[in-house]
């Protein structure tokens, strides 16, 4: 039987558990990248190395982005590059010069919130009902319990509200970038993925030599951090994506904006020596009971198979 959204399979759960694990280290890495560049710099080589990369992978499996049919497809992967990468990503990093990082947790946390009424305006295959609704809505307040105790904390930045509005519109960008995947054409995942990557990067390169020019150096340590950006959370993770919710659908996909600060606290914990909060077991059983609710079906079908 074919993935779907109301048998995501059990291909589609690995996917998305390997997912938060691969996005989760995106905050470490990025982290770390930005002792040695530019928040524009580091987006901008993300999505550069990311797409080059899917690029010579896909040309090497005949997934290139010549395998993009349309001129409609293509249309779809430039408003996917430009509003659900570059856009977020840009929003992002000027954003967080000014919140709490909780903040921005939380606000990526809301993603499957948002995702719920487009898909039920544009997505109708999918299915909504109280159980999913219910799954999603427990599954924010499991990762509120995790992240949000930092996020009213106010940095006095006169920019702060901004800020603020920046993260929860990238959140938003996410959100409609899944839905927009759902409905795009059919193509192949890596050739999707490369040219959406191709086109952040060609949006972000000029602004990044605009504000912070070409590196002065290349330090081991941030640009080691800067590689494995743009190899796993950037380019593996943009194929996986597209894989996800052409299959199984924008909310399965959105799950896995619950996971991403759970393993992303779990990771700082394990290699960079930050501190277990308290609270992590109790938000990870919460999330974990909001998941089981919202798919309960699914997991029922992907055990009988």
């Amino acid at each position: 039987m074919s993935p779907s959204p109301k048998n995501p399979g059990l291909i589609n759960w690995l996917l998305i558990l390997i997912l938060g694990v691969v996005w989760g280290g995106a905050f470490m890495s990025v982290r770390l990248s930005l002792d040695g560049f530019g928040p524009w710099s580091v987006a901008a080589w993300r999505t550069g190395l990311g797409g080059i990369t899917l690029a010579i992978i896909g040309a090497a499996l005949g997934q290139g982005i010549h395998k993009i049919p349309t001129m409609r497809a293509w249309i779809f992967a430039i408003i996917i590059g430009a509003g659900a990468v570059a856009l977020p990503f840009a929003m992002l990093s000027w954003g967080q010069q000014f919140i709490p990082s909780a903040f921005a947790g939380v606000a990526m946390g809301a993603v499957p919130l948002l995702v719920l009424p487009m898909v039920y305006l544009f997505s109708k295959d999918e299915d909504i009902g109280p159980r999913r609704v219910l799954g999603m809505l427990l599954g924010f307040v499991g990762l509120f319990i995790l992240v949000g105790p930092g996020a009213a904390a106010s940095t006095g930045h006169e920019n702060e509200w901004l800020g603020r509005l920046a993260c929860l519109a990238a959140a938003g960008c996410y959100a409609s970038g899944t839905v927009i995947t759902r409905r795009a054409p059919k193509m192949p995942p890596i050739a999707f993925a490369t040219a959406s990557l191709l086109v952040a990067a060609v949006i972000l390169i000029p602004i990044a030599a605009i504000t912070e020019g070409w590196p002065d150096s290349f330090p081991t340590k941030p640009t080691a951090a800067l590689f494995y950006a743009a190899m796993f959370p950037t380019a593996l993770a943009a194929v996986i994506r597209v894989r996800v919710i052409t299959t199984a659908g924008s909310l399965f996909m959105s799950l896995t904006s619950y996971q991403v600060p759970v393993w992303s606290v779990i990771l700082g914990m394990s290699f960079m020596g930050e501190t277990l909060p308290p609270q992590l077991f109790i938000a990870l059983a919460i999330i974990l009971a909001g998941i089981g609710l919202s798919q309960s079906r699914a997991l029922m079908a992907t055990i009988k198979r």
